[in-house]
């Protein structure tokens, strides 16, 4: 018995003897869980290389004229950790997830009982979301500790800007799935949104130091207000209107991708 059929009988099992929609959720993302930690690429993924990604960075943003911008070394990475978080850990992750859960007919299979779709959504997703979360926080721990950014001056933004980025981007891992024939082709479906993000929303080079046009338009990427309220929420330094703007352009993403989610998702592998 394969491991993907293994672990189907086992959330069906669990789900057919909960009958609550969190006990459900639950029992569903204990088998997500299991199938994760078999797939050593994604679990590598989603672990090691948001962990990564900031040291690397840290040259790069050492070297940047920062004057006149009132941020520094460390306000410019903690908000790019958590970004590249949310990326790995839980998008690249889930389009992965979804896309492989839909070949190997789990999908299709769960329906049939009495778990409802934004329940098979989210249960899949459980796992990757906690992942992602524990990372941010360890994170934003570690960057405060080594890189002498201080305590968050205003901790609401930072806690807005993590919750908003924990519901939009497992929705937009849905939609992206649904484009793509295979796990393989997933990964390629992927891949635009994720470089766009990285190298757009602020997390490598930050809107304060892009032209003024260029800025105004990366300030529409879905990555970008998390990384604006996360960034303004250590700084204190965040306006209203550029508050209200980047919740609005946050919540906008994730309403869209709830919709495509809804209109487009895939239950069954494309023939």
């Amino acid at each position: 018995m394969s491991a993907a059929t293994s672990v189907r009988a086992e959330a069906s099992a669990s789900t057919t003897a909960t009958t609550t929609p969190v006990g459900r959720i639950t029992a569903l993302a204990r088998a997500e869980l299991t199938l994760l930690g078999r797939s050593k690429a994604t679990l590598f993924a989603a672990l090691f290389v948001p962990l990564v990604m900031p040291v690397s960075l840290r040259s790069a943003v050492d070297e940047m004229d920062l004057k006149g911008t009132g941020l520094s070394v460390g306000s410019v990475l903690l908000p790019s950790a958590i970004g590249f978080s949310l990326l790995f850990a839980v998008y690249s992750s889930l389009v992965s997830v979804y896309a492989a859960r839909r070949e190997e007919l789990v999908l299709k299979r769960l329906r049939t009982g009495e778990l409802r779709d934004v329940e098979i959504l989210a249960g899949a997703a459980l796992p990757s979301v906690v992942i992602g979360l524990v990372q941010c926080v360890l994170l934003a721990v570690a960057c405060t500790a080594l890189l002498d950014v201080g305590a968050p001056q205003a901790p609401h933004l930072a806690l807005l800007g993590m919750v908003l980025g924990l519901v939009m981007w497992p929705a937009l891992a849905a939609v992206v799935s649904s484009f793509s024939r295979s796990v393989e082709g997933a990964q390629v479906a992927a891949m635009p949104l994720l470089l766009i993000s990285m190298l757009g929303s602020g997390t490598i080079v930050p809107l304060e130091v892009m032209p003024n046009r260029l800025a105004s338009l990366c300030e529409l990427l879905p990555l970008t207000p998390v990384v604006t309220l996360l960034r303004g929420g250590w700084t204190g330094e965040l306006s209203a209107y550029d508050t209200l703007g980047a919740i609005a352009t946050a919540l906008a993403w994730t309403v869209v991708a709830v919709f495509a989610v809804r209109r487009w998702f895939r239950w069954e592998p494309r023939r």
